[in-house]
């Protein structure tokens, strides 16, 4: 039976710090996590995401710092926490001799479950593996191993859900089949926690904790994540002539105009939605045409990029401007 939870924050962590030798992996690590909520830990290869996810499933301890998950401390009441989630770590643990039904049917069985043929035959449906049910899972794919890990991980409906990278490697359809799921989820009031590079997941996601070399670089949802970076919403504006961005300026809710050749305009409001009309209005005010308006919304690999090396230059580090983003898991990551 799944221990039951206490009220608050489906996760809380305060603190963190954890170092191998003499490597720094974390450094002092704070967040919450919503009950119902998608939660993505986003960084590059070696930020220290998959140390924080093996701390909060007990497979690790912190060196400092206190974290709990669904109101039990993963120090004091590991074995609570444990029967509080479900973890899908990097790599498919899957039985390679057993078919893959054989599998989700005998983890069920492990965990006492009811009728599990019924639980297996549903989320070999869910995950789009029926057709493979009868075969030994050595005959899989990588992609379908992966789905029939993450499928497993699901038996026995645990509250908390971890997944560590749960997509990579995964082709684009796959990797919207394993969307679908983990939205189907967080609608049915479970917990989702998963670290993940590719950046543009972070879209997906209620909160983002974006994490470079071992500290929080932000916390925030994904549009407060881009306001951040940009420093409030963008309007991107096409004009028949040459207009004067220092008039927009004044408008209360603009904070900076940038004009690139005189007529292409990037502007900076703090609500877009609210400024666009506005700042249309006050550039026919002045006799020009507006040929196209837009609200802009750069990449999260921008966002990225811009949040992490701001990050490394505020720590005295060299920033050109760009961070290396990568979307392949290499052994590093599994050390940290």
């Amino acid at each position: 039976m799944t221990a039951q939870p206490t009220a608050g924050p489906a996760i809380r962590v305060q603190g963190l710090v954890k170092s191998f030798n003499k490597l720094e992996v974390l450094r002092g690590v704070d967040f919450d996590v919503a009950p119902g909520s998608i939660f993505a830990l986003l960084g590059s290869n070696g930020a220290g995401k998959t140390t924080v996810v093996r701390i909060l499933s007990t497979l690790l301890r912190a060196d400092s710092g206190t974290a709990g998950v669904n109101g039990f401390d993963v120090a004091t009441q590991a074995a609570n926490v444990r029967e509080s989630i479900s973890l899908t770590g990097q790599f498919a643990a899957v039985d390679d001799i057993l078919s893959g039904r054989e599998n989700l049917v005998l983890i069920a069985r492990l965990r006492h479950l009811k009728d599990p043929g019924t639980i297996a035959d549903d989320l070999l449906d869910r995950f789009s593996l029926t057709d493979a049910a009868p075969r030994k899972v050595s005959t899989y794919s990588g992609g379908m191993r992966r789905r029939l890990d993450i499928a497993m991980s699901l038996i026995g409906n645990p509250p908390v859900i971890f997944l560590d990278e749960p997509t990579a490697g995964l082709d684009p359809i796959l990797r919207r089949t394993i969307w679908t799921e983990l939205h189907r989820l967080r609608d049915s009031g479970r917990t989702i926690v998963l670290t993940t590079q590719y950046v543009g997941e972070a879209e997906e996601c209620d909160a983002v904790a974006l994490i470079s070399a071992g500290r929080l670089v932000a916390l925030a949802t994904p549009d407060d994540l881009r306001r951040s970076a940009t420093g409030g919403d963008v309007l991107e504006i096409e004009t028949s002539r040459l207009v004067d961005g220092e008039a927009l300026v004044a408008l209360p809710m603009v904070r900076a105009v940038d004009q690139h050749s005189g007529r292409h305009l990037f502007v900076t409001a703090d609500d877009g939605g609210t400024a666009l009309p506005a700042v249309i209005a006050a550039i026919e005010a002045s006799g020009a045409e507006v040929t196209s308006g837009r609200e802009f919304r750069p990449s999260f690999d921008d966002i990225f990029a811009t949040l992490v090396g701001r990050h490394r230059a505020e720590l005295g580090g060299a920033d050109d401007g760009r961070y290396p983003v990568t979307s392949t898991t290499t052994a590093d990551e599994g050390a940290a």
